[in-house]
């Protein structure tokens, strides 16, 4: 199988200038096809910026849009994960990730989960999506995508590489906090998420892929520090805090398969516990009073 190379485009987004957004876009598809990448990945609400508020009705578009129709069409012959405002049929509005190849924008995932603590006020502009899936790429490899706040919840890398996901995608636009700790274990937030994207890569035996934002929406600053990381845990590359940039980075797709081997993990999980137990919890939590006889398939059994 032969190496994939992935470019991380590490930008400072200009907050609700989308004309400029879609330029620097293209400019970065054009530059990673120089280089040779099969695989670009931007950050969370690359496209817009990320502190919209009232201005994500204005930058919205539909997965169809001709201007993300036109960044497929540039970045055909590679894959590409791109951020943006998603307005549905019936006018909600999401944060998305979308996979463009072929041309083409072949599939989107709806942020999940929307943080309200914290400076974080999502909910309030923004729908959570509902589906979590995986997709097939022209990588060769299934691709599992998700977004900033999504894989601070277990349950997201865990479906989505129960689901065939070798490769786990996290776009974001994660602000910097905890500046006091920078001398001593670096940014605080970047510790946590490096933290987040070890533990899963080695849980999943999946390669992880995480492109954080750089610049600054207003008095909100984002640090960047984007990573590959390896199924076995280890970082293969890690992109400087606050600067921007384009970084290339070379992965074996067959080092998930000898992972997995070594480590089979994934076929050691349980998913029809994890079901039966978590109808248990549900029914006590909504106080259904399903007892344990009657709320999933005895242990061994599919659901």
């Amino acid at each position: 199988m032969q190496p994939v190379r992935i470019a991380l485009a590490q930008l400072a987004p200009r907050l609700g200038v989308l004309a400029d957004n879609l330029a620097a876009h293209h400019a970065a598809v054009a530059a990673a096809r120089e280089g040779g990448a099969g695989l670009i990945v931007f950050p969370e609400l690359s496209l817009t910026g990320y502190q919209l508020q009232d201005l994500a009705a204005e930058v919205a578009m539909a997965a169809d849009d001709a201007r993300l129709l036109d960044l497929a069409r540039e970045s055909a012959g590679m894959s590409a994960v791109v951020s943006f405002v998603e307005e549905a049929a019936d006018h909600r509005l999401f944060i998305s990730a979308a996979l463009l190849e072929d041309g083409a924008v072949k599939f989107v995932h709806r942020k999940l989960f929307l943080p309200t603590y914290g400076l974080f006020d999502e909910r309030r502009f923004f729908a959570a999506g509902d589906r979590l899936r995986t997709v097939d790429s022209n990588l060769g490899v299934r691709l599992g995508i998700a977004v900033c706040e999504d894989f601070w919840h277990l349950a997201v890398p865990e479906t989505l590489a129960l689901d065939g996901a070798q490769v786990l995608i996290n776009v974001s636009s994660s602000p910097g906090r905890d500046l006091a700790a920078i001398h001593e274990v670096g940014l605080g937030t970047a510790a946590s998420w490096r933290n987040l994207m070890r533990t899963y890569a080695q849980l999943t035996t999946s390669f992880v892929v995480f492109c954080n934002r750089v610049g600054m929406d207003e008095t909100v600053s984002f640090w960047g520090g984007s990573e590959v990381i390896g199924p076995s845990g280890e970082a293969i590359f890690t992109a400087p805090l606050f600067d921007e940039g384009l970084h290339f980075v070379d992965i074996e797709l067959g080092d998930v398969r000898r992972e997995r081997i070594g480590l089979p993990l994934l076929r050691d999980e349980r998913p029809e516990l994890h079901l039966r137990e978590l109808r248990r919890i549900l029914a006590e939590r909504t106080d259904l009073g399903i007892d344990d006889a009657s709320d999933g398939p005895d242990e061994g059994e599919r659901p």
